[in-house]
Parts: C-alpha cells; sequence; structure tokens
C-alpha cells in the first residue's frame, strides 16, 4: 500500500510541474497574441489604402493596357501554392487544420502532381511536403512571432523573380484565416497574376477596404503608378496573409495550452482523491494492526 501511495504523490508531483509549464507557455502565447493583433490594427490602415488604389484602378480600366510583370496572363502550366505553417508544435489543430485544407484545395485544383508546387512559408509545412515527396520549390522558416513588414519582402522578392521567370504561371497562398480567438478559418487566395478574379476575390475578403470608384486621376502617369503600386499590392497580400496566420496560430496556441492547464488541473484532482483514499486505507490498516495487537496482548 505505501508504494501505491508513493506512485500517487510522484504522478501528483509530475502533473503540478506539467502544469506550471503550459500555464506559463499559455500567459506566453496570450502575450504574443494581444501584441499581434495590436500590430495588424496599424497594418490594416495601410494595406486597405493600397487595396483600395489597385481596386480604383481596376473599376477605372488603367489596368487594362499595364505591361507590369505581375499582370502577365499567360497559360497555366504549373500552379504553385504558397502554404503557410508554424515552424514549431504545441499549437493544437493549427498545423493539421492548415494542411489538410491545403492538401484538399490542391487536389481538387490541380490532381496531378507534376502540375504544380510548393512554397512553404513555416518549417511543419516545408518537413510535411518534403518528406511525401511533393516538389517543394522554397521555404522559409523563422518567421518572427509578430513579423515586420521587411521580412517579406525576402518572401515576396523570391516568389515574383520565379513567376517572371515563369517558374510557375499563377499563385495561390493558403493560410489560416484569425476569425477570433476561439475559432479560425482556412482561406486560399490567388495572388499572382494580378486580374480581375484576384481583385474581387480579394475586395470580397476585405470588409475594411475603401468604396470603389469609377474614376481615378494619375500623376505621373498610369503606367508608372501602376509600377510602383502594384508590387505594393503584392506585398501587401503575402504579409497580410503571413500577419494573420501567425494571429491565428498564437491564438490556437494559447487556446491548446489552457486546454492542457485544465486537463492538468483535473487530472491533479483526481490522482489527488486516490492519494487520500490510498493514504485512508492505510491508516485504517494500521489503526486495525495496532489494535489486534493490544487485544492479542490483553489476552
Amino acid at each position: 500500500m505505501a508504494e501505491s501511495i508513493h506512485d500517487v504523490q510522484r504522478r501528483i508531483n509530475s502533473t503540478k510541474a506539467t502544469r506550471q509549464i503550459t500555464a506559463a507557455m499559455h500567459m506566453v502565447s496570450t502575450a504574443k497574441l494581444n501584441k499581434i493583433q495590436k500590430h495588424a490594427v496599424g497594418y490594416q490602415d495601410y494595406v486597405s489604402k493600397v487595396k483600395a488604389v489597385v481596386m480604383h484602378l481596376s473599376q477605372s480600366h488603367l489596368l487594362d493596357n499595364s505591361s507590369s510583370s505581375l499582370q502577365s496572363n499567360r497559360p497555366v502550366k504549373k500552379t504553385a501554392y504558397l502554404v503557410i505553417t508554424s515552424d514549431r508544435g504545441m499549437v493544437g489543430s493549427y498545423n493539421s487544420s492548415v494542411l489538410r485544407e491545403a492538401n484538399t484545395f490542391i487536389s481538387e485544383r490541380t490532381p496531378n502532381p507534376d502540375d504544380y508546387m510548393v512554397l512553404a512559408v513555416g518549417g511543419t509545412g516545408a518537413d510535411f511536403y518534403r518528406n511525401r515527396g511533393i516538389n517543394v520549390a522554397y521555404e522559409y522558416r523563422g518567421v518572427s512571432d509578430v513579423p515586420e513588414f521587411n521580412e517579406v519582402r525576402e518572401i515576396v522578392k523570391t516568389v515574383t523573380t520565379m513567376f517572371n521567370n515563369e517558374v510557375f504561371d499563377q499563385l495561390f497562398v493558403c493560410y489560416n484565416h484569425f476569425v477570433n480567438r476561439i475559432s479560425s478559418r482556412f482561406r486560399a487566395e490567388k495572388m499572382l497574376p494580378v486580374d480581375k478574379e484576384t481583385l474581387s476575390t480579394d475586395a470580397a475578403n476585405d470588409t475594411q477596404a475603401a468604396p470603389l470608384t469609377a474614376e481615378y486621376d494619375t500623376e505621373p502617369s498610369e503606367e508608372e503608378v501602376l509600377q510602383v503600386v502594384l508590387p505594393q499590392y503584392a506585398e501587401s497580400l503575402v504579409y497580410g496573409a503571413i500577419l494573420d496566420a501567425k494571429t491565428s496560430e498564437h491564438a490556437s496556441s494559447s487556446n491548446a495550452m489552457q486546454s492542457a492547464t485544465d486537463n492538468a488541473d483535473d487530472l491533479i484532482g483526481t490522482l489527488q482523491l486516490h492519494y487520500n483514499r490510498a493514504r485512508q486505507a492505510a491508516i485504517t490498516t494500521e489503526i486495525t494492526e495496532i489494535t489486534g495487537g493490544q487485544e492479542a496482548l490483553n489476552n
């Protein structure tokens, strides 16, 4: 009986130590979530203006005759999917959800593996696809917990260069969109080429975009404006997706660690009950033995 009590006590101590870790991780994830949400609010002001400019140009038909390389509408021979995951675990179902939905989306659009490639942002996604023999043409690891805009420039530059060199002919960004602290929703958005389909999809997803107008004045010229605005638009799409995905990641991590902490509390309570019962049984046994021994002496 003493050994059983010792084992239960050891499990209680071990579970308490685990609970301290998960509780600390929950606090860290919550702090990161609060920080990135504040950062995202400021970014939305910028990105909504960039999107509004491009959408206005589209409504005014200024994009129709543009020679920008980002608008190159050529026959689609190869499709690229930029899949955004985390670099680490302990984020609940975040990574599995993104990869499951992305695989479904990819298989529906390009069932032949020779017709697509994967561009992975996040080590989990890169390892997942590479281990399954899928062509991972580019990977980026180590995205900051609160990514800065300059981090994305390297990704955008690589992606646009690959598109201009006809490594692929269209690009979709796949990630988990942050809805609120307890839920997220998978999104797959077309990023390249920048055409009416891309703009209409982006407009449908952006509830903060400025109202569209049919007229737009340009200075110094339409072509020069487009050469500056379209790359910024592409950057805003990728950065916005990464920022959105990171927010969803932190929320999922916070929820997972809170759930683990709650489960540890429940387990500690159950083990403590078993420990108390075992102790009571041991004490009762000792009292019975003492009483029996006393009675034997008296006889």
